[in-house]
């Protein structure tokens, strides 16, 4: 036996009394000759009109989008978001949130050789670092020196006429 809590509204479709999916109830509303139907029609009709005039040929009006972010569960409102957007099928687009790039490299280097690196300091000042000291056969500490002592006459040489 049905249970009806208000007569007038009832769970299920007429022919049957199992539950119906939203969209074809909201289907079925809005294309009958209710006044919410013509009503329908008639704001379909005047959007249509305005967005032949005043949208870009190159603006998608109805897609869907799937958002893969990284912090946010839901995309908000007027924030910007750094990624990918990438069509996937017919008004189908898949957006992928990147990791926030910093503002500027920390310390970058201005010299990279097989003894040392030197890299610039936020001052303005450099920095001679020193590369792992291979180890084994063959390692020889004079002619470690000597290339650590070339590296570094040719770094600073460069930086130092750089600056000038």
């Amino acid at each position: 036996m049905k249970k009806v809590l208000n007569p007038q509204i009832e769970a299920g479709s007429r022919a049957s009394n199992e539950p119906r999916l939203l969209g074809s109830i909201v289907k079925e509303m809005l294309h009958g000759n209710s006044p919410l139907a013509k009503g329908y029609r008639q704001h379909i009709a005047s959007r249509e009109n305005a967005e032949a005039v005043s949208w870009k040929p190159n603006t998608h009006l109805c897609v869907d989008v799937k958002t893969f972010l990284r912090s946010d569960r839901c995309a908000k409102p007027n924030k910007e978001y750094q990624g990918w957007l990438k069509r996937d099928r017919e008004d189908h687009f898949t957006f992928v949130e990147s990791l926030p790039q910093p503002a500027g490299k920390r310390n970058p280097h201005v010299f990279k050789g097989g003894f040392i690196t030197v890299t610039r300091r936020d001052d303005g000042s450099f920095q001679p670092n020193f590369r792992p000291m291979p180890k084994g056969k063959g390692f020889n500490l004079e002619r470690y020196a000597q290339g650590v002592y070339n590296e570094l006459c040719i770094a600073l040489g460069g930086l130092v006429g750089e600056s000038e």
